[in-house]
């Protein structure tokens, strides 16, 4: 019989101690995806000054993490998602983006947008199934074909 997990939700900030363990496992994972090629992303990966970072706990231990920043007076972010591979296919990164969309409305924002890439195709499901649709690539992104910009109206 498999052992029930407890799943809990932090909201927090960029300096909370769990978060950049979390972070550091997500460059790994995304560094072994896609080699050289993120170290053009890398510039555009902050963790600084991020005062609106949810952490996902399972069992009390970090299992997942993201965030979101201010795109404009209507508009969020989301960035940073991750969710330890250990942890993957429990739901844990449909509630990390639930909690973010929850706590972007609470601040008076109606729209979120999020890069992701063609090599993460998994993340693009998730997006997909909670309501996120193509957009044209923005800001960086534009004129980076393997990222895929996504919206979704909050």
């Amino acid at each position: 019989m498999p052992l029930s997990k407890t799943i809990t939700i932090k909201r927090t900030d960029g300096i909370d101690l769990d978060f950049p363990g979390l972070i550091a496992l997500l460059n790994q994972e995304v560094r072994e995806r896609y080699g050289a090629t993120e170290l053009v992303y890398d510039k555009y990966s902050h963790i600084k000054n991020l005062g609106t970072v949810v952490i996902a706990y399972c069992n009390g231990i970090a299992a997942g993490c993201g965030c979101f920043e201010k795109f404009n007076n209507y508009t969020v972010e989301i960035k940073r998602m991750f969710v330890k591979t250990t942890e993957r296919r429990q739901g844990i990164a449909s509630i990390i983006l639930s909690e973010l969309e929850t706590w972007a409305k609470e601040e008076g924002f109606s729209r979120a947008i999020l890069e992701t890439g063609l090599e993460l195709p998994e993340s693009i499901v998730l997006y997909k199934k909670a309501g996120y649709t193509p957009i044209p690539n923005y800001g960086q992104y534009i004129g980076m074909a393997i990222s895929v910009c996504m919206g979704k109206e909050l």
